[in-house]
């Protein structure tokens, strides 16, 4: 049976470590950063869309494809592929596989990027940080 744990105090540490303690041989432990926020996700989705509606120096694309063109400037791995109709289209790397850190980064990014290009954001910039970043 699969265990998770945050990780945010010294008692969730504790039984982290008791569990490794009790682990069978040959388990498999895995301690990753957690995950984007849905709040996080649904801000992306918002700011894309507000972008997209701007068209930015004439630039028409859907949101998914504004979300790759952002994480590629952010430097994520991006891969386009020509689609069937000789169009490009974006595959690979998936803003779900990021963590808070690495969304509140993209966030971040296109705040600049729409204040550079004058869109106009469907709701205020926060003032005391991104929801979700620690």
């Amino acid at each position: 049976m699969a265990q998770y744990i945050r990780l945010i105090g010294p008692s969730q540490r504790a039984l982290a470590k008791r569990l490794i303690d009790a682990a069978p041989l040959n388990a498999v432990v895995k301690i990753t950063e957690e995950k984007r926020t849905l709040e996080q996700s649904a801000k992306m989705w918002a700011m894309l869309s507000d972008i997209s509606r701007a068209k930015p120096d004439g630039r028409v694309h859907t949101t998914e494809v504004w979300k790759q063109l952002a994480m590629h400037a952010c430097g994520h791995e991006v891969a386009f592929e020509t689609g069937l109709n000789g169009k490009p289209f974006p595959s690979g790397f998936h803003s779900s596989r990021l963590n808070k850190a690495e969304m509140s980064e993209l966030i971040e990014f296109l705040y600049a990027y729409g204040a550079e290009k004058g869109v106009v954001w469907s709701e205020p910039e926060p003032t005391t940080g991104l929801e979700g970043r620690e």
